[in-house]
């Protein structure tokens, strides 16, 4: 028997995205870079075997960069997309669907919370 799929209805352009406390990123020349640390024990296997390092730096496009800029705990997504549109105009369109997938992307990785 199958189980039925939950439907999801949750509207992320009233969710308010925070940057996490213990993370590190700078900014250069408009553009962000997000400093993480590899930790746990396959990364340290990976580093000791592979020679991966032990920080990676994530270097964000223009774009991503300037939602992560936008993003401060207040503002919702909504107006963080009305903000894009002001910035980039036709360019960032497909607006919502694509900030909806870069906001996705950081919380899989842990980068942000919602609230």
């Amino acid at each position: 028997m199958r189980r039925k799929k939950k439907i999801n209805t949750e509207n992320y352009l009233d969710k308010v995205p925070a940057i996490c406390r213990d993370l590190d990123w700078i900014q250069t020349n408009g553009l962000v870079t997000v400093t993480q640390e590899n930790k746990g024990f396959y990364n340290k296997i990976a580093q000791k075997f592979f020679n991966t390092p032990k920080v990676s730096n994530i270097d964000l496009d223009e774009f991503g960069s300037f939602v992560w800029l936008c993003i401060d705990g207040k503002r919702n997504l909504f107006d963080i997309g009305e903000m894009i549109k002001e910035e980039f105009g036709k360019d960032a369109e497909p607006l919502y669907p694509r900030l909806i997938r870069f906001i996705q992307v950081l919380l899989e990785v842990k980068y942000i919370e919602l609230s």
